[in-house]
C-alpha cells in the first residue's frame, strides 16, 4: 500500500541543515510554519517539492505575499495552519491537523479530535531546546500518523553543549551577546572565549531574530 509522505518543519531561521534537506528529499510535499527568516529559504524548499506555509513573525517585507494562515486538503488530510497558536482561528471544525510553530518547542497533542502538532524548530538550536521536525504519512485507506524526527544526535552544536559547564554558560552567553553588541564579528569573538563559531554565529542569530530575548 502506497504512504505519501508529508515534512512538517518550522522556525528554519535562515538555515537548512544537510540532514533535514535529505529528509525533505524524500516527502511529496512540505509544510513550513513560518520564521523562515529570507527569500531564498523558501526558494530552496520549492526547489525540492511542492510547499504549504504561513507566514512567521520574523518573516518581514519580503514575506508580505505570504498568508498568515492557511486551510488545505492533502492527500485526504484537512490540514490547518498558523505560525503562533495564539493566533489560530476559534473554530476547528473539520480540521483533522492543525499545525503551528513559534516557541521552537516540539508538541503533539489532541483537542476535541483534532491533533495539534508543532514540529518545532530544525533551523538554528535554541539553547537546550531538540531540533526537531515531523513527517506526516497517510496511506491510501485514509489512516495517517504523525512521526517525531529528533535531530540531537545528528547536530555537531549539541556537542558544544555538553562540552561546556553548566555554571558557565550562562556568562558565556552573556559575554557572546555583549561583544555583539560592541560590533566584535563572530570569529573574534569565538577565538576570545574559545568556543566554536558555529556556536557564537547561532546566539547571535538567536538574539537578533528574537527581540527581548535575553541570556
Amino acid at each position: 500500500m502506497k504512504v505519501h509522505k508529508i515534512a512538517i518543519i518550522s522556525d528554519t531561521h535562515g538555515m537548512l541543515r544537510p540532514e533535514v534537506l535529505e529528509i525533505l528529499e524524500t516527502c511529496e510535499a512540505i509544510l513550513h510554519g513560518g520564521d523562515f527568516n529570507s527569500q531564498q529559504i523558501l526558494d530552496a524548499l520549492k526547489e525540492i517539492a511542492p510547499v504549504y506555509v504561513v507566514r512567521g513573525n520574523n518573516d518581514k517585507a519580503w514575506a508580505k505575499n505570504l498568508q498568515k494562515e492557511l486551510d488545505i486538503t492533502l492527500y485526504g488530510v484537512r490540514i490547518y495552519m498558523v505560525h503562533d497558536k495564539q493566533h489560530r482561528r476559534k473554530e476547528l471544525y473539520g480540521i483533522d491537523l492543525f499545525v503551528y510553530g513559534h516557541s521552537h518547542k516540539y508538541e503533539e497533542k489532541i483537542i476535541d479530535g483534532v491533533f495539534y502538532l508543532n514540529p518545532g524548530s530544525c533551523g538554528p538550536r535554541r539553547f537546550r531546546l531538540p531540533v526537531t521536525m515531523a513527517i506526516l504519512e497517510v496511506e491510501e485507506s485514509g489512516s495517517w500518523r504523525v512521526k517525531k524526527i529528533d535531530l540531537m544526535e545528528q547536530n555537531r552544536d549539541s556537542e558544544i553543549f555538553m562540552e561546556m559547564k553548566e555554571k558557565n554558560l550562562k556568562a558565556t552567553v552573556e559575554t557572546i551577546i555583549r561583544e555583539m553588541q560592541a560590533g566584535r564579528k563572530i570569529e573574534q569573538i569565538a577565538k576570545k572565549l574559545c568556543v566554536d563559531s558555529v556556536f557564537v554565529e547561532q546566539i547571535c542569530r538567536i538574539y537578533v531574530t528574537h527581540p527581548g530575548v535575553d541570556a
